[in-house]
């Protein structure tokens, strides 16, 4: 398996559908070729320690607040 695998755990972990003992044996076990890429909120600190890469995102300002339609390729 090659290429991008996304998925939202940490907010499954907050839900406790999966445990952040799981979420950790994913990272660990991916194979190399794989770049793994976990959305949502409440991600746990153990995760955090481990991830590559942590962005906070926050809107300040969206082209929605002016009643612009979300457009193919940028906003999905």
């Amino acid at each position: 398996m090659t290429g991008v695998q996304t998925c939202a755990l940490p907010i499954s972990v907050n839900l406790e559908l999966i445990s952040v003992d799981d979420v950790l044996n994913i990272i660990k076990s991916k194979p190399s070729k794989v770049d793994l890429v976990l959305t949502g909120n409440y991600a746990k600190e153990k995760v955090i320690d481990v991830a590559d890469l942590v962005t906070e995102m926050s809107e300040i300002k969206h082209p929605f607040q002016k009643g612009i339609k979300a457009k193919k390729g940028i906003d999905f």
